[in-house]
């Protein structure tokens, strides 16, 4: 547990799992509150977004509709065929590239696929076409907005420069975070205009639920937080999932034998080339190794934002009031006294372990833990293993360029995301 002092703010660095169960989970009340960027206060998103608000009722109905609604078993179990049908098309684009011998820009292939997937549980629609340009614009704001959230900006370390925002960084990403807005609020339009011709429809998508939800007490929900909720819902779901798939496939394709015990394992489960269905995923013990393993190594977001609003005691230390809490994901899960070999890619370190990614094991912490922790496990961690292993079942692998699998780089790029410094350029080859 580490106190600094960045520009003039007070703020604590815990970079130990033991200490971030006391803060996280122990004192989680008292560390609850987030930090606030100043680029996010750009739209008053702070006061609408799950995830930026601080513990209130708003907070918490916002929490309930999403655990409700859209994260827990039933739910997700509904929509299945919504991800089977996108996997599919992954897969089919792939397959193209294949015939021809392009390669895959994976993370960009695994971000549209992402938008789709999200785009059809709420709205029962693509906004991307991997195709076209269809959606382009839709994907490019998304991307704009996670790079310029990932900047450094001098106005969160000296307050009195908020006024004049002297890197542009808040009037850059409102602009862009309009157009989404802008671009969510016309996919409600037509979804309101749906239901004045059609009153008895019978959609069953997150879209329907919110408005339901918003007629119900349209004090308490609005179609500002529907929006603002649809904004973070595809910020927080489409970068992260996307960076950590094009982790794995890095760190699978560097050590050919994780990519043939992976196979092997797909082909006497599933069944080579075949598709997999979530369901399957509970029989793949080394394809969720893998899975953890990344998260391990390459967790989606390296640091973990927090703030106290009183002054608190934690493991005999004072942290003063307003003080800025930032819980390092990245060294936990690399720590040498939690990990042997911690840089090392190794699935097997979880093949007999009972460690797991939801926030009780705090040796890796991808998702947070606490009250605080992130809502949307459940589906991460299905995509991720679906992805992933319809990727490995269904073709081989090859860098572009004939790149030897032990000089694939592994080279980090900081940012809300634990992104790569280049993106991965895959060849599929016909199994």
């Amino acid at each position: 547990m580490m106190g600094l002092r960045m520009g003039q703010i007070t703020t604590v660095v815990i970079s130990s799992s033991a200490v971030a169960k006391q803060v996280l989970q122990k004192q989680d009340l008292s560390f609850s509150s987030r930090t606030i960027p100043d680029a996010i206060r750009t739209n008053n998103h702070h006061h609408l977004s799950v995830v930026f608000l601080p513990v209130c009722s708003l907070w918490r109905s916002m929490r309930k509709i999403l655990n409700s609604n859209l994260f827990c078993g039933n739910k997700l179990d509904a929509t299945q065929h919504l991800r089977s049908q996108k996997m599919q098309d992954f897969i089919t684009y792939c397959g193209k590239c294949s015939q021809t011998g392009e390669s895959v820009n994976i993370g960009q292939a695994a971000f549209e696929t992402m938008l789709n997937l999200l785009s059809n549980t709420f709205f029962s629609k693509d906004v991307v076409d991997p195709y076209g340009n269809s959606g382009k614009e839709f994907k490019d704001v998304v991307w704009d907005v996670m790079e310029e959230s990932g900047k450094p900006n001098f106005a969160d370390y000296f307050p009195l420069l908020k006024r004049i925002d002297p890197q542009g960084i808040r009037r850059r990403i409102g602009k862009h975070s309009d157009k989404l807005l802008q671009l969510i609020g016309g996919l409600i339009d037509e979804r309101l205009e749906q239901r004045r011709q059609s009153p008895n429809g019978c959609r069953t998508d997150f879209l329907e639920v919110m408005l339901n939800t918003s007629e119900e007490d349209p004090q308490a929900f609005d179609r500002n937080h529907i929006e603002h909720l649809c904004l973070d819902l595809f910020i927080a779901g489409t970068d992260t999932t996307s960076s950590t798939l094009e982790w794995a496939m890095v760190e699978v394709m560097r050590k050919p034998y994780i990519m043939r015990k992976a196979k092997a394992e797909l082909a006497e489960v599933i069944g080579q080339g075949k598709a997999i269905v979530e369901a399957s995923v509970a029989h793949l013990p080394y394809l969720q190794c893998i899975a953890k393993e990344t998260l391990r190594l390459h967790p989606p977001v390296p640091i973990l934002l927090s703030k106290v609003d009183q002054d608190v005691e934690a493991c005999g230390y004072f942290v003063p009031k307003d003080s800025q809490v930032l819980v390092h994901v990245l060294s936990i899960g690399r720590d040498p006294a939690n990990w042997d070999d911690p840089l090392t890619f190794k699935p097997e370190r979880f093949w007999d372990s009972k460690i797991d990614v939801r926030g009780q094991d705090f040796e890796i912490i991808p998702f947070g833990g606490g009250r605080r922790i992130c809502p949307g496990i459940p589906l991460a961690m299905r995509t991720l293993s679906i992805m992933l292993g319809s990727l490995l079942n269904s073709f081989d692998w090859k860098a572009e360029g004939d790149i030897a699998p032990e000089d694939l780089d592994v080279e980090e790029k900081f940012g809300v995301s634990l992104a790569r410094l280049r993106p991965l350029l895959a060849v599929p080859i016909p199994l």
